[in-house]
């Protein structure tokens, strides 16, 4: 896809490519930002109705004092309320023979931990087996992010399972990749 829009001339006078302000379509908005590698992870907490989890790759760190990081999820998410409603939540960094557990954790309905094998953590969070990494989190905010909530969770526990050899599992232009070692 090429997509040359007029901007703003450049020092030298020249037009630089690039997109005029909201002069795109969503289609477009969506393949530009699938050629930025996410990594992946499942989002899981303990509800009243059991165990809840759901994939996410909108996630980051975002400061080490105090220990925060961000992760967003669509306003469409019916597991996400049931999980913020109990305040916390573990973030389950996949590896890359995960695949399969991703897209469990992606779909809506059903029962997700059907067959997964997972513990409690620290907080009382599914702490999914054969994650690389696992946080546990404190509802720190949450914020309006247009068709998404902005979560702002503060780390309370965290471990690496002892699987530091593995690659995490990446997801790039709407497809999950591996690393090149």
């Amino acid at each position: 896809m090429t997509t040359s829009l007029s901007a703003a001339p450049g020092p030298g006078g020249e037009r630089r490519a690039g997109a005029t302000a909201e002069s795109f379509d969503d289609a477009s908005f969506r393949q530009i930002l699938a050629r930025f590698a996410t990594g992946v992870v499942v989002v899981t907490g303990t509800t009243e109705g059991g165990p809840a989890g759901l994939t996410c790759q909108s996630f980051s760190s975002l400061s080490l004092d105090p220990p925060l990081v961000l992760l967003s999820t669509a306003r469409t998410s019916r597991t996400w309320p049931r999980i913020e409603a109990t305040r916390r939540f573990a973030v389950n960094v996949l590896g890359d023979d995960q695949r399969e557990l991703s897209e469990r954790f992606a779909v809506s309905g059903g029962d997700k931990f059907d067959g997964v094998a997972w513990r409690p953590g620290a907080l009382g969070n599914p702490l999914l087996d054969g994650a690389i990494a696992h946080l546990e989190c404190d509802v720190h905010a949450v914020h309006d992010g247009g068709d998404h909530v902005i979560v702002l969770g503060r780390v309370r526990a965290l471990e690496a399972p002892g699987l530091e050899d593995r690659a995490p599992l990446v997801y790039f232009r709407s497809t999950y990749r591996t690393l090149a070692g």
